[in-house]
């Protein structure tokens, strides 16, 4: 007797354990492994599990090696090596057994671990069960559950992607392209909606299967819609022939198709019917209940989204018609200018923002144009916007400075009854000299596009939103003047058009200036582009833009002026009456006299500043006659009339009048109601 069988003297005295007779009668086989000597007792129920005879087996559990594969030895050694040494009780496992025919079956074995007073492991008493069928039920319920979760993830899915359709056609394509759908097995889908007491076709199903005359449809008719539409119960189709007997009307015109079953659902919002959904089968007999109750879940969400597609369409609609009764029905035509402006509404129902755009004829060959946001994206917002482009227009139309304009603004905005501020830019332009003055309210800055296409930022002094200048009592807004050639065009825009996710204001502007310098010459076409390309992105934001291209210089218009605000102690609008000065006289074709003028009309404006209160006003225009005249005129407060002295030859005042009679060619005073006006004029060439 070998080693093994000697150590046998020490085996348990209940050694091997006994088989429950239950534990046979279900085909289950029980194991006896004494720990201290090695040995494994196999029942018969056990042999036959492992696939092996009684002479096979010498109670040594290597021998069972011979079925178990090697992988799957390595992994039962590794559980029953950590069980014993973590104090375990018991462990289970299924493992793969390699029978006599050379095929793998499922097993399962289970062992309970027996130790000592010490808690020393001394023996493992266990079953062993073949799992195959057990395993294979355990799949097929698996399998089932798990085709019914994935129905059930089929609606949460379609409800997901319906979340994002703002539209009727945004559920549609939703529909038609989902992948829900094509886990259903429906091959196409049909729609109806209902309007004014009938059914609306808006999905017409496969190619080839619309039935001319049923694009409206009535309630009472025999069709399938018009049946749940009416009944407000799903209508299964389960046959051809089904099809066939149930609608005589309607089968004939689609029996080409191949359709096998349908299923028609009401769809209910809010306890009523608002249209019908049908999906169409080509290989599908019959609907189970799981099947029916998928689809009825199915059409409540559809029908919800749809609800929610169509008020979101019914208040765009009402939203955007305020907003486009708020802005001017028609732009004008403006002699020396092409422009061109557009309107881009937000893409969030109702909730439209404050943007606005108005051109402003004004005299002299002179156009206002104004381009502004009011805070916040709601109806009071656009109508906060229409009492402020009116009150905008009419100050401008009073012949007031761009400045005054501005701050009037500010006061009649914070006097309202809103907690509202509005950013703005206004900027006047004499198109016969190019010369354009522009106050900014809080806005962006505007572009200019060179003739060639290239664009830059012009970078504008502004003052505080409108509103908010007025309740901080800072309604100062400097001018700034810029210079338009002929061909050059500015262009005007609110932050919608350059917002976008993740990205900072100034590389909005960066995107901006580059698309309109590859953007198309023509401004209308320029225009639709700028549109184009929020939408592409996705903005929310409603956008405004105004486009003023300066035409081929044109001969100034008798009484044309250009007119500046100088208030005391504001170095800045001194600034701009000398650069407008000096544009204006470039413009109409005096550029050999351009610093006569400037320094004539930079002394009289010195002189109102020095020795009157109140600052001054400065009117530059060109006199019609046989002789063209350049003129210019320096308004005060003050009643005294100024006289001409000589300063003497150590004096430094009181050679300004001097001055000027020595570079005009005419000058004079005149009294005037509330002051009085100091002007001179000056001969310029004839115009080639």
């Amino acid at each position: 007797m070998d080693d093994r069988v000697a150590g046998a003297q020490s085996l348990p005295d209940a050694w091997p354990a006994h088989p429950d007779l239950s534990l046979a009668l279900n085909r289950m086989g029980t194991f006896d492994w004494d720990l201290d000597s090695g040995l494994m007792y196999m029942d018969q129920a056990a042999l036959d599990v492992f696939d092996l005879r009684a002479d096979e087996y010498d109670n040594d559990p290597l021998t069972l090696g011979t079925r178990v594969p090697t992988d799957e030895g390595v992994r039962l050694d590794a559980m029953v090596t950590e069980a014993l040494k973590n104090g375990e009780a018991n462990y289970g496992a299924y493992f793969r057994m390699l029978l006599r025919d050379g095929t793998l079956r499922w097993t399962h074995t289970q062992g309970f671990v027996r130790r000592d007073e010490t808690g020393r492991p001394r023996r493992i008493i266990g079953i062993v069960r073949d799992a195959t069928q057990e395993l294979a039920d355990s799949t097929a319920r698996q399998e089932l559950d798990e085709e019914r979760r994935r129905r059930t993830s089929l609606v949460e899915a379609t409800t997901a992607a319906l979340a994002h359709a703002r539209t009727v056609k945004d559920v549609i394509d939703v529909l038609n392209n989902s992948r829900p759908l094509a886990h259903l097995g429906a091959t196409s889908l049909v729609m109806g909606l209902i309007e004014a007491g009938r059914i609306h076709l808006v999905a017409d199903g496969p190619e080839g299967s619309f039935v001319p005359g049923t694009r409206y449809t009535r309630t009472d008719e025999q069709y399938p819609m018009s049946e749940v539409v009416r009944t407000l119960a799903p209508r299964f189709i389960e046959s051809a022939e089904d099809f066939a007997e149930s609608y005589p009307v309607l089968w004939p015109h689609i029996s080409h198709l191949g359709i096998t079953s349908a299923a028609y659902m009401p769809l209910i919002a809010q306890a009523r019917p608002i249209g019908a959904l049908g999906l169409l089968y080509s290989d599908k007999d019959g609907f189970t209940d799981d099947e029916r109750n998928l689809l009825v879940a199915l059409g409540s969400s559809i029908a919800q989204s749809l609800q929610r597609a169509m008020l979101y369409e019914q208040e765009h609609d009402l939203a955007e018609g305020l907003q486009q009764a708020m802005l001017p029905r028609r732009i004008p035509d403006v002699p020396g200018a092409q422009i061109a402006v557009r309107y881009r509404s937000a893409r969030l129902g109702r909730d439209i923002g404050g943007d606005w755009y108005d051109v402003i004829p004004l005299p002299g060959g002179r156009v206002g144009t104004v381009i502004g946001d009011v805070q916040g994206h709601d109806t009071h917002a656009a109508a906060v916007m229409g009492q402020l482009r009116i009150v905008l227009r009419a100050y401008a139309a009073e012949g007031h400075s761009p400045a005054t304009v501005m701050a009037r603004a500010s006061v009649f905005l914070h006097e309202l009854d809103t907690d509202r501020f509005a950013t703005c830019t206004y900027a006047e332009a004499d198109l016969t000299t190019g010369v354009v003055q522009v106050v900014r309210a809080g806005h962006v800055d505007p572009l200019v596009r060179e003739p060639d296409g290239s664009c830059h930022k012009v970078s504008v002094e502004g003052g505080l939103p409108l509103g908010l200048s007025a309740e901080f009592g800072r309604l100062e807004y400097p001018v700034s003047t810029l210079e338009l050639d002929p061909g050059q065009a500015m262009v005007l825009f609110t932050d919608g058009l350059v917002e976008m996710p993740g990205a900072d204001l100034d590389e909005g502007v960066q995107l901006l200036t580059a698309m309109v310098t590859n953007g198309p010459q023509d401004l209308q076409a320029l225009a639709d582009r700028l549109c184009a390309a929020v939408d592409e992105r996705g903005g929310e934001d409603d956008v405004a833009v105004l486009l003023l291209r300066r035409k081929a210089a044109h001969a100034p218009q008798p009484g044309g002026r250009l007119q500046q605000h100088v208030a005391q102690n504001d170095p800045e609008a001194l600034s701009a009456a000398r650069h407008m000065i000096r544009a204006a006289v470039r413009a109409w074709g005096a550029k050999d006299r351009a610093d006569e003028v400037e320094l004539a009309a930079d002394e009289l404006t010195t002189n109102a500043l020095m020795h009157t209160d109140g600052g001054a006003i400065v009117t530059i225009r060109v006199l019609a006659g046989a002789e063209r005249r350049l003129r210019v005129d320096v308004e005060d407060r003050s009643s005294a009339l100024p006289r001409r002295r000589d300063a003497g030859e150590s004096g430094v005042s009181g050679r300004g009048l001097m001055l000027v009679d020595r570079l005009a060619d005419a000058w004079g005073v005149e009294s005037r109601g509330t002051g009085k006006c100091v002007w001179c004029e000056f001969v310029m060439p004839p115009r080639d």
